[in-house]
């Protein structure tokens, strides 16, 4: 399954990337699953999306929580709670 991820603010910054399109291996099938994997990147990955820092995450520019499945196609975003202008 292929997906686009988009990366806003603090989150952008620290990856240093906006966005990107991935190929997810098998058994990803939430956001938690994705956001699970991107940290097996290790270094800036594993602490911008670490399990304890507070993000908000969009599916199909819809707010969603961690449970949401994905899709084919479907695009995921990550960014901080507050973002400013």
């Amino acid at each position: 399954m292929k997906i686009e991820l988009r990366y806003f603010a603090s989150v952008r910054e620290a990856l240093g990337t906006a966005q990107e399109v991935v190929e997810l291996p098998e058994g990803i099938v939430t956001i938690a699953d994705v956001r699970a994997w991107l940290r097996t990147r290790g270094g800036a990955w594993a602490e911008a999306l670490a399990d304890g820092r507070a993000l908000r995450m969009a599916c199909n520019h819809t707010m969603t929580d961690a449970g949401t499945r994905v899709t084919d196609g479907c695009e995921v975003a990550f960014f901080p709670p507050v973002t400013g202008g």
